[in-house]
């Protein structure tokens, strides 16, 4: 059983692009809403509010595809615990270290961040790209869910006010924080695109997904050799995500991995369709 693209016919050519006129301006708002009143950000509602939203949407999306998949319902509720109780547990244990500060720089000569991202990553990519059931979900799961979800990275935007307020280095700030809210933005259109089922907006999905990518590549590389820690290479002038500092360090701790999970499960199942 597979989901039926939209006809194209039933999606507008401009509506994909049509949605950045209400979207863009919604997030230049919210910008320089969280500069003018930086309380806003560093009350740390905007970043619990945004990882519970994700992760609720995660395990939504999720229970919708399962009952997509040609699966008996004992199979969905296995598939959907053996997805959500890792990452709720993950989601736990990485708030709970947090708030502990053990992310601050100094309390571990380990680099603990790094393998906060790392060993998720590692470990969950092998075992959900070669899953048969999830790939019988993915084929039932309509190819703009995984893509439209992500419009949280959005919220990337609070790197950008940081360094307007002098709080982080622009080295790491302006590509990782522009890079966020590029993808983001966009990806709201490419899942109109490609719900549309056009040839074009497969591959504006594959473009956007690569993209995604290499800007958590970016913001990784320059968040651990420019924070305090084992890894650094460059001594800014002002401390950097490193510095382990709750609520911020929840988002490579936890939403990076995750969204690069999001990430390759949606190439993959942009695979999928090709092949099919």
């Amino acid at each position: 059983m597979s989901a039926v693209p939209i006809p194209i016919d039933n999606v507008p050519p401009g509506a994909a692009w049509r949605s950045l006129l209400w979207i863009t301006p919604l997030v230049a708002l919210w910008i320089v809403l969280i500069y003018w009143q930086p309380i806003i950000q560093t009350s740390g509602v905007p970043t619990t509010a945004h990882q519970l939203a994700a992760h609720g949407l995660i395990a939504v999306g999720l229970w919708l595809g399962l009952e997509r998949a040609d699966l008996t319902p004992g199979q969905r509720r296995m598939t959907w615990l053996a997805v959500m109780i890792p990452d709720t547990l993950w989601f736990a244990v990485a708030w709970s270290a947090a708030i502990n500060g053990a992310f601050l720089a100094g309390t571990s000569l380990l680099p603990l961040l790094p393998l906060t991202i790392f060993v998720p990553v590692m470990t969950g990519a092998p075992l959900l790209l070669l899953s048969k059931r999830v790939g019988r979900v993915l084929d039932a799961m309509p190819v703009n869910w995984l893509i439209a979800l992500q419009i949280y990275r959005v919220f990337g935007s609070w790197a950008l006010s940081a360094w307007l307020h002098g709080l982080l280095p622009g080295a790491f700030a302006l590509p990782a924080g522009i890079g966020d809210v590029l993808t983001g933005v966009f990806a709201v259109p490419v899942a109109i695109a490609v719900a549309s089922g056009a040839a074009w907006g497969r591959k504006a999905a594959i473009a956007w997904n690569i993209f995604g990518l290499a800007d958590f590549a970016v913001a990784i590389t320059l968040g651990m050799i420019t924070s305090p820690g084992p890894l650094q290479l460059i001594v800014p002038s002002m401390p950097s995500i490193g510095a382990g500092t709750y609520p911020e360090v929840l988002t490579p701790a936890f939403v990076v991995p995750g969204s690069i999970l999001l990430h390759v499960l949606s190439l993959r199942q942009l695979m999928r369709r090709r092949a099919g």
